[in-house]
């Protein structure tokens, strides 16, 4: 996997051998950092089903102050700990955690200040958007205006109660930022239309 921006770009990342593990493609993590770059400086950024790290890693490349990977799989979150490591990646942290667990627990529990960008990239065909995003909400985890971006399965519907900020289908994935606060402001323009 390749980092594609920022302060690692052109990094090679290696990426742990489990099955169904899928790293998003360059073509829609460039998108995806075009529609984020006006709100990615300095954000807290939470990445649950992290896998290979690479929205996580791309994010951190690009300024955000602190990223949490959060991933189940033992060899998968070995692997996040070592791509960490090798970056010298300090705002970044690892937690070998189920993301609904986690989640379910609230975010006063664990301690964390709300996050303002959270991508949810889940394993497809398991239905776990919906109470992802559900968790994330009764959890409290989401900062003000916060944008959650999810990458679904491309004949999945738009989760209800969210607002579309942009969307991108590509191949079997449909990629979706979304925004719990209607009254929010799209982000400006870049990469092209939405859609």
């Amino acid at each position: 996997m390749r980092i594609i921006g920022g302060d690692w770009r052109r990094r090679w990342l290696p990426v742990a051998p489990v099955p169904g593990l899928r790293p998003s493609a360059d073509a829609q993590r460039e998108t995806l950092f075009n529609w984020l770059q006006p709100v990615l400086p300095r954000a807290a950024v939470l990445d649950v089903f992290a896998g290979t790290g690479a929205l996580g890693f791309e994010a951190a490349s690009r300024g955000a102050a602190a990223v949490l990977l959060v991933e189940r799989d033992p060899l998968a979150a070995r692997q996040l700990e070592a791509n960490h490591a090798a970056l010298g990646a300090e705002q970044v942290s690892v937690r070998r955690a189920d993301a609904l667990r986690l989640l379910g627990a609230g975010r006063r529990v664990s301690g964390q200040d709300p996050f303002t960008v959270v991508f949810v990239d889940p394993p497809f065909g398991k239905g776990l958007v919906a109470p992802v995003l559900q968790a994330l909400l009764a959890g409290d985890w989401l900062a003000p205006g916060a944008r959650v971006y999810v990458e679904q399965e491309s004949g999945l519907p738009a989760p209800e109660g969210w607002t579309v900020l942009r969307e991108r289908t590509g191949g079997q994935a449909r990629g979706l930022l979304l925004c719990r606060d209607a009254a929010a402001t799209p982000a400006p323009e870049a990469g092209g239309a939405p859609g």
